[in-house]
Protein backbone atom coordinates (compact mmCIF):
# COMPACT_ATOMS: atom_id res chain seq x y z
CA UNK A 1 0.00 0.00 0.00
CA UNK A 2 3.00 2.34 0.47
CA UNK A 3 6.62 2.40 1.22
CA UNK A 4 8.49 4.38 4.05
CA UNK A 5 11.94 5.12 3.77
CA UNK A 6 13.96 4.64 7.15
CA UNK A 7 16.08 7.68 8.48
CA UNK A 8 18.83 5.18 8.78
CA UNK A 9 20.44 2.10 7.03
CA UNK A 10 20.33 -1.13 8.07
CA UNK A 11 23.76 -2.50 9.36
CA UNK A 12 24.46 -5.22 12.42
CA UNK A 13 24.61 -1.90 14.94
CA UNK A 14 22.36 0.94 13.69
CA UNK A 15 18.91 0.49 11.79
CA UNK A 16 16.58 -1.56 14.13
CA UNK A 17 13.28 -0.20 13.38
CA UNK A 18 9.96 -0.13 15.25
CA UNK A 19 6.34 1.10 15.08
CA UNK A 20 4.65 3.10 17.80
CA UNK A 21 0.64 3.96 17.60
CA UNK A 22 -2.57 1.86 16.59
CA UNK A 23 -3.25 4.34 13.46
CA UNK A 24 -2.01 6.31 10.18
CA UNK A 25 -0.60 8.80 12.34
CA UNK A 26 1.70 6.90 14.62
CA UNK A 27 5.49 7.31 14.83
CA UNK A 28 8.50 5.53 13.40
CA UNK A 29 11.08 4.84 15.63
CA UNK A 30 15.07 3.71 14.50
CA UNK A 31 17.60 4.09 17.39
CA UNK A 32 21.30 4.42 16.03
CA UNK A 33 24.40 4.26 18.17
CA UNK A 34 24.78 7.86 18.74
CA UNK A 35 20.83 9.50 17.98
CA UNK A 36 16.75 8.16 18.13
CA UNK A 37 15.00 9.10 15.47
CA UNK A 38 11.66 9.37 15.36
CA UNK A 39 9.37 9.98 12.19
CA UNK A 40 5.43 10.98 12.32
CA UNK A 41 3.77 9.24 9.71
CA UNK A 42 1.03 11.80 9.50
CA UNK A 43 1.34 13.34 6.00
CA UNK A 44 0.30 16.76 7.19
CA UNK A 45 3.30 17.35 9.66
CA UNK A 46 5.48 19.84 8.93
CA UNK A 47 8.36 18.85 10.92
CA UNK A 48 8.05 14.57 10.45
CA UNK A 49 11.55 13.90 11.92
CA UNK A 50 13.10 14.69 15.20
CA UNK A 51 16.59 13.44 16.25
CA UNK A 52 17.18 12.77 19.72
CA UNK A 53 20.72 12.56 20.96
CA UNK A 54 21.54 9.06 22.55
CA UNK A 55 23.47 9.33 26.01
CA UNK A 56 25.13 5.93 25.55
CA UNK A 57 25.35 3.43 22.40
CA UNK A 58 22.53 1.30 21.43
CA UNK A 59 23.55 -1.50 23.17
CA UNK A 60 23.28 -0.56 26.88
CA UNK A 61 19.70 -0.15 27.75
CA UNK A 62 16.27 0.67 26.11
CA UNK A 63 14.51 3.93 24.99
CA UNK A 64 10.73 5.39 24.86
CA UNK A 65 9.19 7.76 22.80
CA UNK A 66 6.29 10.47 24.36
CA UNK A 67 2.87 9.58 22.04
CA UNK A 68 3.25 12.88 20.43
CA UNK A 69 6.90 12.28 19.52
CA UNK A 70 8.50 15.51 21.65
CA UNK A 71 10.48 13.71 24.66
CA UNK A 72 12.51 10.65 24.73
CA UNK A 73 13.59 8.93 27.58
CA UNK A 74 16.70 6.56 27.65
CA UNK A 75 16.61 3.53 30.09
CA UNK A 76 20.40 3.08 30.60
CA UNK A 77 22.77 1.05 32.89
CA UNK A 78 23.01 3.92 35.98
CA UNK A 79 20.05 6.60 34.71
CA UNK A 80 16.97 7.65 33.06
CA UNK A 81 17.84 10.66 31.13
CA UNK A 82 14.78 12.24 29.81
CA UNK A 83 15.87 14.41 25.84
CA UNK A 84 13.31 16.67 24.86
CA UNK A 85 12.92 17.94 21.16
CA UNK A 86 15.51 20.24 21.06
CA UNK A 87 18.50 18.07 22.29
CA UNK A 88 18.59 19.43 25.88
CA UNK A 89 18.37 17.20 29.11
CA UNK A 90 14.89 17.60 30.58
CA UNK A 91 15.87 15.77 33.39
CA UNK A 92 17.82 13.01 34.75
CA UNK A 93 17.21 10.25 37.60
CA UNK A 94 20.38 8.29 38.21
CA UNK A 95 20.50 4.63 40.25
CA UNK A 96 23.14 1.72 41.12
CA UNK A 97 24.51 0.09 37.79
CA UNK A 98 22.81 -2.60 36.53
CA UNK A 99 26.52 -4.41 36.77
CA UNK A 100 26.95 -3.73 40.60
CA UNK A 101 28.79 -0.86 40.36
CA UNK A 102 27.63 2.54 42.13
CA UNK A 103 27.32 4.37 39.15
CA UNK A 104 29.00 6.50 36.04
CA UNK A 105 29.48 9.88 35.41
CA UNK A 106 28.90 9.25 31.78
CA UNK A 107 29.05 6.03 29.11
CA UNK A 108 32.55 6.42 28.88
CA UNK A 109 33.51 5.10 31.80
CA UNK A 110 32.03 1.72 30.73
CA UNK A 111 31.88 1.62 27.02
CA UNK A 112 34.84 -0.11 26.61
CA UNK A 113 34.98 -2.45 29.99
CA UNK A 114 34.25 -5.89 29.10
CA UNK A 115 34.37 -7.69 31.53
CA UNK A 116 31.84 -6.47 33.93
CA UNK A 117 29.57 -4.12 31.38
CA UNK A 118 29.52 -6.30 28.42
CA UNK A 119 26.89 -8.56 29.17
CA UNK A 120 24.44 -6.18 31.07
CA UNK A 121 21.05 -7.34 32.85
CA UNK A 122 19.02 -4.11 31.98
CA UNK A 123 15.36 -2.47 33.32
CA UNK A 124 12.81 -0.52 30.64
CA UNK A 125 10.64 2.56 30.46
CA UNK A 126 7.63 3.63 28.55
CA UNK A 127 5.25 6.47 28.62
CA UNK A 128 1.73 6.16 29.50
CA UNK A 129 -0.68 6.58 26.41
CA UNK A 130 -1.29 10.17 27.36
CA UNK A 131 2.26 11.01 27.87
CA UNK A 132 1.91 12.37 31.53
CA UNK A 133 3.51 9.59 33.21
CA UNK A 134 7.02 7.51 32.58
CA UNK A 135 6.93 4.06 34.05
CA UNK A 136 10.34 2.88 34.65
CA UNK A 137 12.11 -0.62 36.13
CA UNK A 138 15.22 0.60 37.48
CA UNK A 139 17.70 -1.11 39.40
CA UNK A 140 17.81 1.32 42.84
CA UNK A 141 18.53 2.90 45.14
CA UNK A 142 18.45 6.71 43.37
CA UNK A 143 21.28 8.36 43.94
CA UNK A 144 19.18 10.73 45.54
CA UNK A 145 18.49 8.33 48.08
CA UNK A 146 19.33 9.32 52.16
CA UNK A 147 19.98 6.93 54.85
CA UNK A 148 17.48 8.94 56.81
CA UNK A 149 14.98 9.11 53.96
CA UNK A 150 14.03 5.35 53.06
CA UNK A 151 12.81 5.77 49.32
CA UNK A 152 9.51 3.10 49.37
CA UNK A 153 6.71 4.32 51.60
CA UNK A 154 6.07 0.88 53.53
CA UNK A 155 9.68 0.04 53.49
CA UNK A 156 13.05 1.39 54.75
CA UNK A 157 15.52 -0.32 53.14
CA UNK A 158 19.32 0.24 53.11
CA UNK A 159 20.31 2.77 50.08
CA UNK A 160 23.52 0.60 49.03
CA UNK A 161 21.67 -1.89 48.94
CA UNK A 162 20.59 -2.71 45.32
CA UNK A 163 17.18 -3.66 44.68
CA UNK A 164 14.77 -3.64 41.28
CA UNK A 165 12.28 -0.89 41.66
CA UNK A 166 9.34 0.23 39.36
CA UNK A 167 8.81 4.04 39.50
CA UNK A 168 5.74 6.24 38.28
CA UNK A 169 7.49 9.52 36.87
CA UNK A 170 6.00 12.91 36.38
CA UNK A 171 7.18 13.20 31.95
CA UNK A 172 7.49 16.34 32.19
CA UNK A 173 9.73 17.41 35.72
CA UNK A 174 11.17 14.21 36.42
CA UNK A 175 9.47 13.72 39.88
CA UNK A 176 8.76 10.43 41.12
CA UNK A 177 5.47 10.12 42.35
CA UNK A 178 5.55 6.63 43.61
CA UNK A 179 7.71 3.77 43.16
CA UNK A 180 7.64 0.27 45.00
CA UNK A 181 10.21 -2.87 44.83
CA UNK A 182 9.80 -5.71 42.01
CA UNK A 183 11.51 -8.49 44.37
CA UNK A 184 12.77 -9.95 41.16
CA UNK A 185 15.79 -10.83 39.73
CA UNK A 186 15.90 -8.84 35.82
CA UNK A 187 17.87 -9.86 32.95
CA UNK A 188 15.86 -8.07 31.16
CA UNK A 189 12.05 -5.85 30.89
CA UNK A 190 9.87 -4.48 28.94
CA UNK A 191 7.00 -2.31 29.56
CA UNK A 192 3.04 -2.33 28.00
CA UNK A 193 1.00 0.54 28.31
CA UNK A 194 -2.64 -0.13 28.53
CA UNK A 195 -5.45 3.12 27.02
CA UNK A 196 -6.03 3.91 31.04
CA UNK A 197 -3.26 6.49 31.40
CA UNK A 198 -3.31 4.89 34.73
CA UNK A 199 -2.55 1.62 34.38
CA UNK A 200 0.52 -0.08 32.67
CA UNK A 201 1.79 -3.84 32.77
CA UNK A 202 5.49 -4.88 33.22
CA UNK A 203 7.17 -7.71 32.11
CA UNK A 204 10.61 -9.04 33.87
CA UNK A 205 12.72 -11.98 32.20
CA UNK A 206 14.48 -13.63 34.73
CA UNK A 207 16.37 -16.36 31.93
CA UNK A 208 15.66 -20.11 33.17
CA UNK A 209 14.05 -18.93 36.18
CA UNK A 210 11.20 -17.34 35.12
CA UNK A 211 8.50 -14.27 34.13
CA UNK A 212 7.10 -12.41 36.56
CA UNK A 213 4.52 -10.02 35.64
CA UNK A 214 3.49 -7.08 37.00
CA UNK A 215 0.18 -4.43 36.83
CA UNK A 216 0.66 -1.43 38.06
CA UNK A 217 -2.34 0.80 38.69
CA UNK A 218 -1.92 4.90 40.04
CA UNK A 219 -4.63 6.81 40.63
CA UNK A 220 -2.93 9.66 41.13
CA UNK A 221 -2.20 9.43 45.02
CA UNK A 222 -1.24 5.54 45.48
CA UNK A 223 0.57 3.26 43.50
CA UNK A 224 -1.24 -0.94 43.49
CA UNK A 225 0.97 -3.17 42.11
CA UNK A 226 -0.68 -6.92 41.09
CA UNK A 227 1.21 -10.17 40.03
CA UNK A 228 -0.69 -12.07 37.27
CA UNK A 229 0.29 -15.70 35.50
CA UNK A 230 2.36 -17.53 38.59
CA UNK A 231 5.63 -15.67 37.49
CA UNK A 232 5.29 -17.50 34.79
CA UNK A 233 3.87 -15.75 31.86
CA UNK A 234 5.20 -13.14 29.39
CA UNK A 235 3.15 -10.68 28.63
CA UNK A 236 2.30 -9.43 24.83
CA UNK A 237 0.08 -6.60 24.49
CA UNK A 238 -3.08 -5.31 25.56
CA UNK A 239 -6.36 -5.39 23.92
CA UNK A 240 -7.61 -1.75 22.46
CA UNK A 241 -10.12 -2.30 25.08
CA UNK A 242 -8.06 -2.64 27.66
CA UNK A 243 -10.11 -5.00 28.59
CA UNK A 244 -7.93 -8.46 28.11
CA UNK A 245 -4.40 -8.73 27.79
CA UNK A 246 -2.08 -11.43 25.95
CA UNK A 247 0.59 -13.58 27.25
CA UNK A 248 2.78 -16.51 26.67
CA UNK A 249 3.74 -18.92 29.11
CA UNK A 250 7.90 -18.85 29.88
CA UNK A 251 8.29 -21.99 28.10
CA UNK A 252 6.49 -20.91 24.96
CA UNK A 253 3.62 -23.14 24.86
CA UNK A 254 0.80 -21.63 25.52
CA UNK A 255 -1.12 -18.03 24.28
CA UNK A 256 -3.61 -16.89 26.95
CA UNK A 257 -6.29 -13.94 27.16
CA UNK A 258 -6.57 -12.49 30.33
CA UNK A 259 -8.83 -9.90 31.97
CA UNK A 260 -6.72 -6.57 32.98
CA UNK A 261 -9.05 -6.26 36.17
CA UNK A 262 -7.65 -9.46 38.11
CA UNK A 263 -5.10 -11.49 35.76
CA UNK A 264 -7.41 -14.29 35.52
CA UNK A 265 -7.63 -16.59 32.26
CA UNK A 266 -10.42 -16.24 30.24
CA UNK A 267 -9.32 -18.39 27.28
CA UNK A 268 -6.14 -20.61 26.05
CA UNK A 269 -4.17 -21.71 23.15
CA UNK A 270 -1.79 -24.89 23.40
CA UNK A 271 1.02 -24.75 20.60
CA UNK A 272 0.13 -28.51 20.43
CA UNK A 273 -2.96 -28.02 18.52
CA UNK A 274 -0.66 -26.24 15.82
CA UNK A 275 0.36 -28.60 12.89
CA UNK A 276 4.13 -28.14 11.95
CA UNK A 277 4.78 -26.25 8.73
CA UNK A 278 4.82 -28.94 5.70
CA UNK A 279 7.59 -27.26 3.98
CA UNK A 280 10.05 -28.20 7.28
CA UNK A 281 11.45 -31.66 7.76
CA UNK A 282 11.40 -33.39 11.00
CA UNK A 283 14.98 -33.60 11.37
CA UNK A 284 15.16 -29.61 11.82
CA UNK A 285 13.47 -30.31 15.54
CA UNK A 286 16.00 -32.73 16.65
CA UNK A 287 16.98 -30.47 19.59
CA UNK A 288 13.19 -31.24 20.79
CA UNK A 289 12.66 -33.99 23.26
CA UNK A 290 9.15 -34.50 21.18
CA UNK A 291 8.97 -33.61 17.96
CA UNK A 292 5.42 -34.04 17.36
CA UNK A 293 5.45 -31.07 19.48
CA UNK A 294 7.88 -28.44 17.70
CA UNK A 295 5.93 -25.67 17.44
CA UNK A 296 5.94 -22.67 20.00
CA UNK A 297 4.79 -19.25 20.18
CA UNK A 298 7.32 -16.73 19.82
CA UNK A 299 7.96 -13.95 22.48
Amino acid sequence: MTTIAAPLAFSGVDGILRLEGRSSSGLLVQRGDTELIVQRLDPSATDPVVRFPAPWPRRFGQDAVSPVGDLAVFAGPHALHAVDRSGSVRWELRHRCWAGCAGHASAAEYADDRRQHRYLSNGSAAFSTDGSLVWAHIRGPLVEDRPDRGPLADEQPDPGRPTEEWLVIDAGSGTVLARTRTHTAAMGSHHVPHPDPGQMGLSIGEGQDGAPLRWGRWDGHALAVDSFGDEDRVLLAASPSGERLLTVTHDQDTLALHRSTDGAVEAELSAALVPPHPGLEAEQFESFEDEESSAFFDY
